[in-house]
């Protein structure tokens, strides 16, 4: 199978949704045959990003990085899936510039939902003052002016955001009919 690399940007508040849809998507494309890489932003901090704080310089230099991992990958074919809160409209725009064949994904759900499905506990200790600077809470998440796809997390279920991203990237010519 010939085809497209691509990098589909899942970006939204910590809770969101973003991880569940790239897995669910990257099994999708796997068993379609389909090569790609998923670059979780969690996993990347431990490896590719490490050293790296959240400060917004570094959260900036998290996305290039991520960025540039990604593009290296799309220009060789690969479809690569990232998942990564990366809360700054210019570093996503700066990004999708550097690697073209880009598609963003804003995987939206209110902040009280993302709030109650903390499974790290990570609103709480910032509501609480133990973790400073978190996204949506004392520090800025700019949602996306005009992503290729938007996912209500809290209003419709996996399959359909699956579904959305599957499609797009289908009309727009990286998976086959």
């Amino acid at each position: 199978m010939t085809q497209r690399g691509v990098t589909v940007w899942f970006t939204g508040l910590s809770g969101a949704g973003k991880t569940t849809i790239t897995q669910a998507v990257e099994e999708t494309l796997r068993s379609q045959g389909y090569q790609l890489e998923v670059l979780d932003g969690d996993i990347v901090r431990t490896n590719l990003t490490k050293g790296l704080g959240f400060s917004k310089e570094d959260r900036d230099e998290n996305i290039r990085r991520i960025g540039f991992v990604s593009h290296l990958l799309t220009r060789n074919g690969v479809i690569v899936l990232v998942s990564a809160i990366s809360p700054y409209r210019n570093m996503r725009e700066e990004v999708r510039h550097k690697i073209g064949d880009f598609v963003e994904v804003f995987v939206n759900a209110p902040l009280e939902v993302c709030e109650g499905r903390d499974v790290k506990g990570l609103y709480k200790r910032a509501r609480a003052g133990e973790i400073k600077s978190f996204t949506g809470i004392d520090d800025p998440y700019e949602a996306p002016a005009n992503p290729e796809v938007e996912c209500r997390t809290d209003k419709e279920e996996l399959s359909e955001s699956v579904a959305k991203v599957l499609n797009k990237l289908t009309e727009m010519g990286y998976l086959q009919k």
